[in-house]
């Protein structure tokens, strides 16, 4: 049986939908499962080896230049590229018109996906043969699981939760680390999920007493100066060069333990299995939080206009137990 599974944005989505292969394969040992995603989260999916094939798409590029030749030979390359398989299953777990839009590109006659009522968008549940029904008051991990299943006709094991990544395809060091340390996701998507510089520089005091480093990532202009600018008030934090995400999910599997805010990157080090701890100040964890099973220590802090202050973050990672010398 082969398999498409469409997912395409953003990276905390396409991390949250990774345990929908280790379901599938649990049930279908012998299926090929294909992926499609944007062209900037292919790293993400190189990491699972599971993964058939991986289908890049470009449309947050190209409808940016919807007039340009290349979009338009870019465009037909893809849809060439898809329909040159043969799919008994097409799975939409997005829900969006733009990735059921995919699907419908697809020759599988066995389209599946969202009803009206469980789509975020209502009008892609029209592009699909087969449309189930999922609440959207479940976490978009459980929604995933749930729908593929449903998908599948196969039945969720709610105690076997894997996202099944790995970061052992990324062979060479991109940057001298400190040899303990916090890696700091303080970038997201708007400010008013921010953090607090003058948090990150308490937290980063305080574990600079306990012989830890803070670690600062960045992807734009705005994130570069704001790493600069929690270690000009620090010792010993590293503001990294611009990397790519794989090069990223090396540094989160090296460091002892990720702090940040709500961020896909903070989802991506679950899926590495590395205790992680979000700060929310400005969305609701409980849909689309840090998600992992028991044995993980992971912890969603704040939400809604809800402050939470460098030393409840450092009282966490001393729950996680990380501070003893390996």
């Amino acid at each position: 049986m082969r398999i498409l599974i469409i997912k395409t944005t953003s990276l905390g989505d396409v991390v949250h939908n990774l345990p929908v292969i280790a379901d599938i394969k649990r049930q279908y040992p012998n299926a090929l499962i294909d992926w499609v995603v944007e062209e900037s989260f292919v790293d993400i999916l190189a990491m699972h080896p599971e993964i058939n094939q991986v289908i890049p798409v470009a449309i947050r590029r190209w409808r940016k230049a919807l007039l340009c030749r290349k979009t338009w030979r870019e465009l037909t390359a893809f849809k060439r590229e898809l329909q040159a398989q043969h799919y008994d299953v097409v799975i939409d777990t997005q829900g969006l018109l733009k990735s059921a839009a995919i699907s419908y590109l697809s020759r599988s006659r066995n389209k599946c996906g969202y009803d009206k009522i469980s789509a975020r968008e209502s009008v892609a549940s029209a592009f699909y043969q087969h449309r189930f029904e999922v609440s959207r008051a479940l976490h978009a991990v459980q929604r995933n699981r749930e729908l593929v299943a449903l998908a599948l006709g196969y039945t969720i094991d709610p105690n076997a939760l894997v996202y099944g990544i790995h970061t052992n395809t990324v062979l060479e060091e991109t940057c001298l680390l400190p040899a303990r340390y916090i890696m700091a996701l303080h970038g997201t998507s708007r400010d008013s999920k921010l953090w607090p510089v003058e948090q990150w520089v308490s937290l980063g005091e305080i574990l600079e007493s306990q012989d830890l480093s803070l670690v600062l990532p960045w992807g734009n202009q705005a994130e570069l100066q704001r790493a600069k600018r929690i270690a000009s008030e620090l010792k010993q934090a590293v503001v990294l060069p611009k990397l790519s995400i794989m090069a990223l999910a090396k540094i989160i599997q090296g460091s002892q333990a990720v702090v940040g805010v709500d961020t896909g990157l903070a989802h991506l080090a679950v899926a590495l299995n590395k205790p992680v701890i979000a700060i929310y100040t400005d969305t609701d964890p409980s849909l689309t939080g840090l998600y992992g099973d028991k044995q993980q220590a992971y912890k969603n802090l704040g939400g809604m206009q809800i402050a939470t202050s460098a030393q409840e973050v450092f009282a966490q990672l001393k729950a996680f137990e990380i501070f003893s010398h390996e």
